[in-house]
């Protein structure tokens, strides 16, 4: 299933950072640290705050950017008494390509369900757009020997009601809990060996077709330094940027390993 590299996606998580004058300023700076020919072999994605996309939106459209813009999180209903949230719909409109969704951050801080990740993934594919479905186990579920079962269980229940075709056109982020803002990461082969069992598990589920195709992400304090390793490994196709993606020096660096 492996044998076949996907094109890596690197996806910069901007998280409640940058107001919309310093978004316009990091990914014009981060376009001019890329070589042109990056974009060949990688995919990068940047996931502003919603204030932001608009303004983002249209420095890329309007300097023909090669960057895909991305949002952080979404609501799974297109309209409604839902004060705060955004729809995916008006997402949708605003050319946004990928939407995060099951964050490790909503899952723990504001109470998302699986059952609710479910929703939003279908949501976002409705309007057209790639969800990013994120699953992570805590330290205390690693220390306890617990990890694949945290992970594949919330894989499951969030591709639940899905065709094998919608499978492989989405991306699944592994980003272990732990590793999340402490600056602790996985190995590289710890992230390979879930990665890959996340992949056989959609095999098993969905045939082998949508598990090659699928795109599988790592996301953890992801570095430069840790980039070119972690991109060596057959099942991890990308990576899910939190803090790194911040600094555009340092994220042009991470996407330049990630393209070999």
């Amino acid at each position: 299933m492996a044998a076949a590299k996907r094109t890596p996606l690197i996806s910069g998580n901007w998280k409640m950072n940058l107001n919309h004058f310093e978004a316009i300023q990091t990914v014009q700076k981060l376009h001019y640290l890329l070589p042109k020919d990056v974009y060949e072999t990688v995919d990068v994605s940047v996931h502003p705050p919603f204030t932001d996309i608009r303004s983002v939106q249209t420095v890329i459209e309007g300097d023909g950017l090669d960057l895909i813009l991305g949002a952080q999180h979404c609501h799974f209903q297109d309209t409604g008494a839902f004060t705060g949230e955004i729809s995916p719909a008006f997402l949708a409109k605003l050319d946004v390509k990928l939407i995060v969704c099951g964050h490790s951050e909503r899952r723990e801080i504001f109470g998302e369900t699986d059952d609710m990740v479910n929703a939003k993934v279908k949501a976002i594919l409705k309007h057209g757009m790639t969800p990013i479905m994120c699953c992570g186990e805590s330290l205390a579920e690693r220390e306890a020997g617990e990890t694949e079962a945290k992970v594949l269980g919330q894989v499951q229940a969030g591709l639940a009601g899905l065709s094998a075709d919608q499978v492989g056109s989405l991306v699944i982020a592994y980003e272990p809990i732990w590793a999340i803002g402490t600056g602790k990461t996985a190995t590289s082969a710890d992230a390979q060996t879930v990665c890959r069992a996340i992949r056989t598990a959609v095999a098993a589920q969905f045939g082998a077709e949508a598990a090659t195709a699928v795109r599988i992400q790592y996301g953890g304090s992801v570095k430069a330094g840790t980039t070119e390793e972690l991109m060596s490994q057959p099942d991890v196709d990308g990576a899910l940027v939190g803090g790194a993606s911040l600094d555009p020096e340092e994220f042009a660096r991470i996407v330049q390993f990630a393209a070999g």
